[in-house]
């Protein structure tokens, strides 16, 4: 992460040539398909798509009219729907309605241009230098300087530029990486602008403040959930001092965006958008009750591993996300941010005590506290 190689010096990835999978990713030239979707697929799965892709038209509207109506009389159908998986010629319009970016774009018509072609951000040799490792194994990011980087480069710019007290954080790119490909660049930079001013559902942006505040909560929110639903490796991680610094900063950074199979991250996103980011304790649960009897079992360095190498079967949708509902977690993950925040209240308050002298607080160079006054049209 820290090299400082430009995007001028890197490698493209593998040559384009190659043949790629359903969602654009370049195959792998042994092993099975990366989308996890057999290739032949008979006339009765084809005609059961076109059914459900029917079904999702309606209740959608033309270019989403019919959508809210249909939420509000229907929200258990729009609900079960989702979990099932949005159909993909779908989704990008779907996300933009579950998100509520629809909305900011239409209430800020020329913000992005004004964005991209006029304002500078402190962050953009950062921006630069992480193109070319936001999916390096997908056709539309792999030509360097190609319209997938510069498109991707324009919407983290941007964002940088309409919250500067966030700006940029690599893990920013691997969201805007996959917004892009589901919809244009305005469209995906609202998005953007949705998930972390919090639109719909509670504000990201903490995931990404210098800091990393929301990350470090969420953290210590999952630990404590893991030792309750499940003790026993609860007990194992603590004997081999093991947190979850160590394996799940990743998952609530970019919402298991990267180094997941892409049509897991896909349904999970589906339900993210729609349910928020208790989704994400639930599928981090449920991968770890999957494996749960073999973690048990490993030693330090070994558990590291598993955490980077889950079992194909683990990482299915069909049988993750099933096993993920089981986990009720919204009030619990309630109570348990009350306890994080009077902890860090008392802890604060004990800190400012002992000090004998005020601290002189950092300026950091990707800091700024100028903002468009329209961004306060998505905030909560």
């Amino acid at each position: 992460m820290d090299k400082k190689k430009a995007v001028d010096d890197i490698e493209p990835g593998p040559a384009p040539s190659r043949s790629v999978d359903k969602f654009g990713f370049i195959k792998p030239e042994q092993g099975s398909s990366p989308d996890g979707i057999s290739k032949s697929r008979s006339i009765h799965e084809r005609e059961r798509e076109e059914r459900r892709i029917r079904k999702w038209r309606k209740m959608i509207g033309v270019g989403g009219s019919d959508w809210k109506h249909y939420v509000r009389r229907n929200p258990h159908v729009v609900k079960r729907r989702i979990r099932k998986g949005i159909p993909d010629c779908l989704r990008g319009l779907v996300w933009q309605l579950l998100s509520g970016s629809r909305d900011l774009l239409l209430m800020n018509p020329g913000v992005y241009e004004t964005l991209v072609i006029y304002e500078t951000s402190a962050s953009e040799l950062e921006i630069i230098r992480d193109i070319s490792r936001t999916f390096p194994s997908h056709i539309f990011f792999q030509k360097r300087h190609g319209p997938g980087q510069r498109s991707l480069y324009n919407v983290l710019k941007a964002y940088s530029v309409y919250d500067r007290d966030v700006g940029y954080v690599q893990g920013m790119g691997f969201l805007a990486g996959l917004l892009l490909l589901y919809m244009s660049e305005e469209d995906a930079f609202w998005l953007l602008v949705a998930l972390l001013k919090g639109a719909v559902h509670a504000p990201m942006e903490g995931l990404y403040q210098a800091g990393l505040p929301l990350v470090q909560q969420y953290l210590c929110q999952f630990e404590k959930l893991v030792i309750e639903q499940m003790p026993k490796l609860g007990q194992h991680f603590i004997d081999e001092m093991i947190n979850p610094s160590m394996y799940a900063s990743q998952w609530f950074i970019t919402v298991f965006s990267y180094s997941f199979p892409f049509h897991l991250t896909l349904r999970v996103w589906d339900v993210f958008l729609c349910e928020g980011i208790k989704v994400v304790f639930q599928v981090g649960l449920a991968l770890l009750r999957f494996c749960h009897d073999e973690l048990v079992k490993l030693p330090f360095e070994k558990l590291l591993h598993a955490f980077r190498n889950f079992p194909e079967e683990a990482t299915d949708p069909d049988v993750l996300l099933p096993l993920a509902f089981t986990f009720k977690v919204s009030n619990r993950l309630v109570e348990l941010e009350k306890e994080y925040q009077k902890k860090m209240e008392g802890s604060n308050a004990s800190t400012s005590t002992k000090r004998s002298q005020p601290l002189k607080s950092k300026t950091f160079s990707r800091i700024g506290s100028r903002a468009f006054a329209s961004s306060t049209n998505s905030e909560k």
